[in-house]
């Protein structure tokens, strides 16, 4: 029998989500893969690129994943690590024991481990997986608190509704620990010639992975971005901020996560982009 929820259907927040991936001017083909799920006690459902939700009777999660290795390997890696997800945290759905940071850590660490192994098997069953690897970025939302967790130089960005924006997670390179213990600005470290060096990725020839997890509250205003690092080359913290802000200009574009694309694209576009926007409101 599903478990009573706590928080009612009037007070628990809505969501909209946008999602886009493109695989960018130069890449041949797109490595990026994004998720998003609606899941509760009776059944997951996949979402669409554009949608929107409530979360007093289902939980949310969101992804994106950036697949790295030979032939197509990399776009198997990216989507094997999205897809997992879609088997392995609808199964932890307001158990009251995961209410806690501690345990829903735990939940989300043994998934991003399960995912991991799943990598690593393949690559060392077939010769064109051979070595695959991804990152993967993720946010359960329940009401009033994401937990996310994270492995790689993908992103997940916090825009509290009160201003400003603040990155959740950790570049896993050492341009990012430079960056972090203040060694480097924000531009050498978007320049800097390594910066896209990993030192952490699932699957690959790494053979244990640890992500790193946390959580926040979330209130109506708030806004979440989920990025593939392609999306950030040429897009400073502040460019994302300022392309994040609701629009109410008449005709303007009014898919955030389009909007971020587009923009990066114009500057560079290099590499495949992914951005997945979701807005809390009430």
């Amino acid at each position: 029998m599903p478990i009573k929820k706590s928080v009612s259907a009037r007070t628990a927040p809505t969501l909209q989500w946008h999602g886009v991936t493109d695989r960018g001017r130069v890449r041949p083909n797109n490595e990026d893969a994004f998720l998003g799920l609606q899941f509760d006690a009776t059944g997951v459902r996949h979402l669409g690129k554009i949608g929107d939700g409530g979360t007093a009777e289902a939980d949310f999660a969101f992804a994106v994943s950036d697949g790295m290795g030979g032939a197509m390997a990399g776009e198997y890696a990216s989507r094997i690590a999205v897809d997992k997800i879609t088997t392995l945290l609808p199964a932890a759905f307001r158990r009251p024991e995961h209410r806690t940071q501690a345990i829903a850590g735990q939940v989300l660490t043994e998934l991003f481990r399960q995912v991991h192994r799943a990598l690593r098997y393949l690559g060392s069953c077939y010769d064109e997986c051979a070595d695959m690897e991804a990152t993967l970025s993720l946010c359960w939302f329940t009401p009033g608190r994401v937990y996310f967790a994270h492995v790689g130089d993908s992103r997940i960005y916090h825009l509290p509704h009160a201003g400003g924006i603040h990155q959740l997670t950790q570049d896993d390179t050492h341009v990012g620990w430079l960056f972090r213990s203040g060694q480097l600005n924000e531009r050498e470290a978007r320049t800097h010639p390594r910066r896209n060096v990993l030192q952490k990725a699932l699957g690959g020839g790494n053979q244990f992975v640890d992500p790193q997890v946390g959580s926040v509250a979330c209130a109506a205003g708030d806004r979440f971005l989920l990025c593939t690092d392609g999306l950030v080359e040429s897009l400073y913290d502040h460019a994302l901020l300022e392309l994040l802000q609701p629009v109410t200009e008449a005709g303007a574009e009014e898919d955030p996560a389009r909007r971020l694309v587009a923009a990066a694209m114009a500057r560079d576009g290099r590499d495949n982009l992914t951005a997945v926007v979701v807005e809390v409101r009430k």
